[in-house]
């Protein structure tokens, strides 16, 4: 089956550390590992009766492999793990939303900036978390501001400042931009958060007591009171988060595995306190082993975040696994301090390792649920349109505001749902305002005059309109090049546009059928259907207010298309474009004092 000369690349391989890399007849990575002994361990896949169905199905597919040499089975765990989130090899086991974790950063600017982040951490700074979502992110950031007046503004707004804003006033911020504080005070500040952050905040309010009774007996009381507000919020907070624990820094991993899905939970516990949790449901490739899952899912959890930040001193597994301390070394590497697994039978450990367990298993229940009832939704749906399979469904919807800035919106749906990933919006030119059946005919030619892969095509495609909206889609394939053909099916409102009055048009609305307001199947096309209208409102929304954010300045004569950029960007936007005045426009890299007076002049009447 190799396309390559397999004993004599075994004979060559080295015996040292390193990673192998898989590839199909496509020169597709289909598997990443990683070896302490490179030769011993690819041999192993080549071996006569392989008992593991995965891997006999692996090595099938096997057409050449690569090598890369480390110094350490360290060295080759990290780069296992890049090279697995790089490549996604479909035989290894994948945690597929790395990046959705959300942080706060705090920047390293003169004055820091306190700010929720996501993605690629490229901007200097502290970055403390994973918080288990957004909103837990939103939430510390507005009790922080209670307690610490670091400055969360954005960097535009910050530079252009002349006097304090409504935060000051409403003492959720020192003012730097302006000078109200000074620097050691404020840098005061920006530690405390630091040390907040890093759960310690038992120690920030020993802190404070200590600064309140300095500032008291040099009869600064102003700032005792500062101090002692401070100190009320943070013992408040303390008592309505502390939990009977007496670990301060700890990871719970809860493990479940039932009916060919696997759940695995994480307790996150800092400063004695819940922080927070998050279930993750990790793709795996069929006959995969427990203790290959947990391996797996560890090293792409931890080793994602090169700073460190994520691990805890202590992480408490749901059974033990081969590789564990090897991963315990590597992790105590990248976070420089002493990183200890283990699992436990007893004690206030094994409770939260019970109640880990018990969010897993429950996490399973809900999405079987779940998916139960898309299932079902599904093939009553298939029922009502005498459909043998449906693995894929399209729906199309135009947005526009009296003809003006149109989108057409497609999203995609699949067996389990929602398939975010393949929405797609289009910028509808070059017809007459308002038109929404040009608008349609436009839309499904972009996308699906150049399609060539089959397997893209779906199975129905919903319109959401009447019989004329609906003519676009069947005239656009009469001339369809590919052999499968979508089943197009109209959505029509009923006269009072009331959710269960819809009316399925096919055939040119020659023929339609009504559901029962209940049916599930008629609910997935409402989901389907609304999903389309909210991903084109949101698309049209945009553009809207990017036009109009731009508009005011195209018509000031000499203020091209870089400067126009220069301005918004420096000021923040429209709003801090209209607030400013001639000498913080004049500020703006590229803008002279006699553009910065045209572009007042202008703005306001003069």
């Amino acid at each position: 089956m190799q396309s390559f000369d397999l004993k004599t690349f075994l004979k060559s391989l080295s015996e040292e550390p390193g990673v192998y890399r898989m590839l199909d007849k496509e020169q597709q990575v289909i598997y990443v590992g990683k070896a302490k002994n490179l030769r011993n361990r690819v041999t192993s896949y080549f071996r006569e009766n392989i008992p593991e169905s995965k891997t006999r199905a692996l090595v099938k597919n096997i057409c050449a492999i690569e090598v890369t040499l480390t110094n350490t089975e360290t060295e080759a765990l990290l780069l296992e793990n890049n090279l697995i989130k790089q490549y996604q090899p479909r035989y290894n086991i994948l945690l597929r939303d790395d990046k959705s974790y959300p942080y706060i950063l705090l920047t390293d600017h003169t004055h820091p900036r306190l700010t929720f982040h996501r993605g690629a951490q490229k901007i200097k700074g502290e970055y403390f978390g994973p918080y288990p979502s957004s909103g837990a992110v939103s939430q510390s950031l507005r009790l922080m501001q209670k307690i610490f007046p670091v400055r969360q503004c954005e960097d535009a707004y910050y530079r252009a400042r002349s006097r304090p804003c409504l935060q000051y006033q409403l003492k959720r911020c020192s003012a730097p931009c302006v000078n109200e504080i000074n620097a050691s005070d404020y840098k005061e500040q920006v530690d405390f958060v630091r040390l907040f952050l890093s759960g310690k905040s038992s120690q920030v309010i020993s802190e404070l007591v200590n600064k309140m009774e300095a500032a008291s007996i040099a009869l600064n009381f102003e700032k005792a009171a500062t101090f002692r507000d401070q100190i009320l919020v943070l013992t408040k907070m303390q008592e309505q988060q502390s939990v009977s624990g007496t670990h301060a820094e700890l990871d719970v991993i809860g493990f479940e595995s039932k009916n060919g899905l696997t759940a695995i939970h994480i307790l996150i516990i800092r400063d004695h306190k819940i922080l927070g949790s998050k279930t993750f449901y990790p793709k795996i490739p069929k006959d995969s082993m427990d203790t290959e899952v947990l391996s797996s899912f560890l090293s792409q959890y931890y080793l994602s975040v090169t700073n460190g930040s994520r691990i805890p001193k202590e992480v408490i597994l749901p059974f033990i696994y081969p590789e564990q301390a090897e991963l315990e070394i590597a992790l105590t590497q990248v976070s420089e301090r002493k990183i200890k697994l283990q699992t436990v039978a007893r004690g206030e450990k094994y409770k939260y390792l019970q109640l880990a367990n018990k969010n897993a298993l429950n996490s399973i229940v809900i999405k079987q649920s779940a998916q139960d009832s898309i299932t079902k939704r599904y093939d009553l749906l298939k029922e009502t349109l005498q459909l043998d399979n449906i693995n894929r469904m399209e729906c199309f919807d135009i947005s526009h505001t009296m003809g003006e800035n149109t989108v057409a919106s497609c999203v995609v749906f699949d067996s389990n749902g929602p398939n975010k990933k393949e929405y797609r919006r289009f910028n509808v030119v070059g017809i007459t305002g308002g038109d929404d059946y040009a608008a349609m005919a436009f839309a499904l030619k972009k996308r699906y005059s150049k399609m060539i892969d089959e397997s893209k095509v779906p199975d129905v495609i919903f319109i959401d309109g009447g019989k004329g909206q609906l003519s676009q889609a069947e005239t656009f394939f009469k001339d369809w090049h590919l052999e499968k053909l979508p089943l197009l099916i109209g959505v029509a409102k009923g006269t009072s546009r009331k959710p269960g009055l819809e009316t399925l048009l096919m055939d040119a609305g020659r023929k339609t059928i009504n559901l029962d307001s209940h049916s599930p199947a008629l609910h997935l096309i409402q989901h389907i259907r609304d999903e389309s209208h909210r991903f084109a409102i949101a698309g049209h929304r945009n553009k809207r207010q990017k036009q109009r954010n731009q508009s005011v300045l195209e018509e000031i004569s000499g203020v091209g298309l870089k400067r126009r950029q220069a301005v918004l960007k420096y000021l923040g936007g429209i709003q801090g474009v209209l607030a400013a005045n001639i000498e913080q426009l004049n500020k703006v890299p590229g803008i002279s004092p006699t553009i910065a007076e045209k572009i007042y002049n202008h703005l306001h009447d003069k």
